[in-house]
């Protein structure tokens, strides 16, 4: 299981060019099935989850503050810039600031984890840009694109409570009450999860192919830069900060992924007038999965040692 939980780019990118070669196999995916996958994926996060998870959130407030801070403020000033930058059409433009104001993804964790960057800290962020993404993503979403298209911030700040933040609390507190009969079935959670994501990308891709095959080559060219941008700004902003070079790197991650599958289902349940708006989170999901890679195989090849973090922890709190 963990082998094929591994190659999750694989599966997605191989999932996208089959809907592309055969729509119509996937079509049914879409409106409630994509829905209902994304309300999974959240579940067995939550799963995987602790009471102990939440009071770590308490140990580490100035690394989580800087953390969730650049997130929200990195990833959704650069969708909007990019998208007008590149002369997007209104629909992918609106799926580009949908899928930066979303929160990070899951998968920023594994990567965190293979990257061997602060675990801990990387799973804090997540949460807590999970569970405040009710709040954030609509407000943002808001302000960048209700110019462009009207946008509900009330409806999309309910369907963020319904499909992200109900499922992980509903996971933790399972999870707290019944943890052997939770342990069995989280095994399965990551199997799943990817099954899900393929899934929603077959869905979107296979119900917009001829539109994806016309801006491929824009869009890949948004989510590289918007992800590569989100890395680079996430560490470089710890590291001015005076934060140690383990915690630039988790927070260059946690800024640089975003919930992709999120974002494909707010756009499909919140934007349907702008059907293209679930695109770019396709894109995205592909990209942010291979960029985290290749960052995760360079910090695993070039490990913080012992000493930097040492000598970088005295200095900060000397600062």
């Amino acid at each position: 299981m963990t082998r094929f939980t591994n190659l999750y780019p694989v599966w997605l990118v191989g999932g996208a060019l089959l809907s592309l070669l055969y729509p119509s196999a996937f079509t049914w995916f879409t409106g409630q099935w994509i829905v209902w996958a994304l309300t999974i994926v959240m579940l067995g996060m939550g799963f995987t989850l602790t009471i102990e998870d939440f009071k770590r959130l308490f140990r580490m407030p100035g690394c989580l503050t800087l953390g969730f801070l650049a997130h929200y403020t990195i990833m959704p000033l650069t969708g909007w810039g990019l998208a007008h930058l590149l002369g997007l059409e209104k629909g992918f433009a609106v799926g580009l600031i949908l899928v930066a104001a979303c929160p990070s993804g899951t998968a920023s964790n594994v990567i965190s984890y293979l990257a061997k960057a602060d675990v801990a800290l990387a799973v804090s962020v997540t949460l807590t840009s999970t569970l405040l993404a009710f709040i954030a993503t609509p407000l943002w979403c808001q302000w960048l694109v209700g110019h462009r298209v009207p946008v509900d911030a009330w409806g999309l700040c309910l369907s963020t409570l319904q499909i992200v933040v109900a499922p992980v609390l509903i996971g933790v507190l399972s999870n707290w009450l019944f943890p052997r009969q939770v342990a069995k079935v989280s095994r399965f959670g990551p199997v799943v999860s990817v099954v899900a994501l393929v899934l929603i990308t077959c869905g979107i891709v296979s119900n917009n192919a001829a539109a994806v095959m016309a801006n491929a080559g824009k869009l890949l060219l948004a989510a590289v830069l918007l992800h590569v941008i989100g890395f680079v700004l996430g560490y470089l902003v710890a590291r001015v900060l005076r934060y140690p070079e383990l915690v630039a790197r988790t927070v260059s991650i946690e800024v640089g992924m975003q919930n992709g599958g999120l974002a494909a289902a707010l756009a499909k349940k919140n934007f349907t007038m702008e059907p293209l708006a679930a695109v770019p989170a396709v894109f995205s999901s592909v990209v942010q999965n291979i960029v985290g890679s290749l960052a995760a195989a360079w910090w695993r090849k070039h490990p913080v040692t012992p000493e930097v973090k040492t000598v970088e922890t005295s200095s900060k709190r000397s600062a």
